[in-house]
């Protein structure tokens, strides 16, 4: 991963070819429409968009930073400070909280030793809620990395949090497959 200060923000020479790529699929004067692809590559580059990030993403779309902080800001896709090496988001609309989203929320926070938006104390894991992942119909669920995690119980996040503190980044990116009994 790039540094995060602002005189050394930069992507290496293959993925500033990339999202020079992406911004070229639109016309001249529309590179603010490349703005969610390219924040999408910055947050995997360095791991979270800092002040320095947005502020580099916005002199490549030749936009003003306040309309990347904007779009940053408003989807929670995106972090704007520094997460775990798995991020716990857990559904919180209407039909997860009433299969018993807010339960596993405040089991997660107990179990974890966190409040809604932080890490852990050895930066494994981060909880957030967010707002509807598309699977009413597992509620009460979570995402953590590209993986959804359906009809949770208490027992169900023992296992998740156990699979993915001995092996975080594998199982997060959905390279082990011990995590079949935490499905649904």
């Amino acid at each position: 991963m790039s540094e995060t200060t602002h005189s050394q923000v930069s992507f290496s020479d293959e993925l500033l070819k990339e999202v020079n790529r992406v911004i070229g699929q639109f016309p001249e004067g529309k590179q603010k429409s490349a703005l969610i692809r390219v924040l999408h590559i910055a947050q995997a580059e360095f791991g979270w968009l800092s002040v320095p990030v947005m502020d580099y993403v916005a002199r490549l779309l030749h936009i003003q930073p306040i309309e990347v902080y904007e779009v940053a800001t408003f989807y929670s896709m995106y972090d704007t400070k520094p997460v775990g090496k798995v991020k716990l988001e857990v559904c919180r609309t209407g039909p997860c909280m009433i299969e018993g989203a807010e339960k596993i929320v405040k089991y997660i926070e107990d179990k974890l030793g966190i409040q809604d938006g932080e890490t852990t104390a050895d930066g494994i894991f981060t909880l957030k809620t967010v707002e509807c992942l598309g699977a009413c119909g597992y509620a009460p669920m979570l995402q953590a990395g590209e993986k959804y995690h359906e009809h949770l119980t208490e027992a169900k996040v023992d296992e998740l949090i156990e699979a993915y503190r001995k092996n975080p980044v594998a199982n997060y990116m959905g390279q082990e497959t011990n995590l079949n009994s935490a499905k649904s």
